[in-house]
């Protein structure tokens, strides 16, 4: 039996971390105007890179280390996810962060995890002008026209399904596509209800502890 290698796709807001740290900091900060995008976003009526990039042009960019120190002290790291990376690597199964968070808060936050910066994709910012302004490194390809800013399904697409059972591990809006092409989903929040609207095969999650559990399960299960 020809056995695919498993691939881990993993969302960081609201999911690595255990609150969306875009939507913290928007409310922290309280530029004026971004409830109406944030809000647009959610419900699907703005695209997340038009949204997220129009919500931090609010923001000064002589914000940036209050922002940084704001997440720092607040975003707080989900139970089990040290302990995940640990299992993930002893099982060799290749991890990645597929995040629509931004580098300069993102990257701080999961330095003590050794985790190889090719192995996190994110989105970008530049601080030289008056606004912050995000940039998009990781865009959509032509397969999709979502307008993710980070697209997780393009980065996903470069491990064929033929080769490789993608599994995604996420929480929101962000992570709904991936869903649709994932071969199995571990789901928190709003991806849980969107999952079982799309019939996608999801197993809720509140701590990584319950990833590795199911993960073990599953080992044992091709084992036996």
């Amino acid at each position: 039996m020809n056995m695919k290698q498993p691939v881990i796709f993993c969302d960081f807001d609201g999911t690595i971390t255990n609150s969306d740290n875009i939507v913290a900091i928007m409310k922290h900060f309280s530029p004026a105007g971004y409830e109406t995008i944030l809000n647009e976003v959610f419900h699907q009526q703005r695209s997340i890179r038009d949204g997220v990039g129009a919500m931090f042009a609010l923001m000064p960019s002589s914000q940036k280390q209050e922002i940084i120190d704001f997440v720092m002290q607040h975003a707080g790291i989900r139970a089990g996810f040290a302990d995940f990376l640990a299992f993930v690597r002893q099982q060799e199964i290749p991890y990645y962060v597929t995040s629509g968070g931004i580098d300069f808060f993102l990257k701080p936050l999961l330095e003590p995890f050794g985790i190889p910066d090719e192995h996190i994709f994110c989105n970008g910012a530049d601080f030289s002008g008056e606004h912050i302004e995000i940039l998009w490194p990781h865009p959509c390809d032509e397969h999709c026209s979502n307008d993710c800013g980070m697209c997780k399904t393009t980065v996903m697409r470069e491990f064929p399904p033929e080769r490789y059972e993608r599994i995604l591990i996420g929480d929101s809006v962000t992570d709904f596509e991936g869903a649709k092409i994932a071969d199995l989903v571990y789901s928190r929040s709003t991806l849980t209800e969107k999952c079982r609207e799309l019939g996608v095969p999801h197993v809720p999650f509140e701590t990584f502890h319950d990833i590795i559990a199911d993960f073990r399960q599953r080992i044992g299960a091709i084992h036996s």
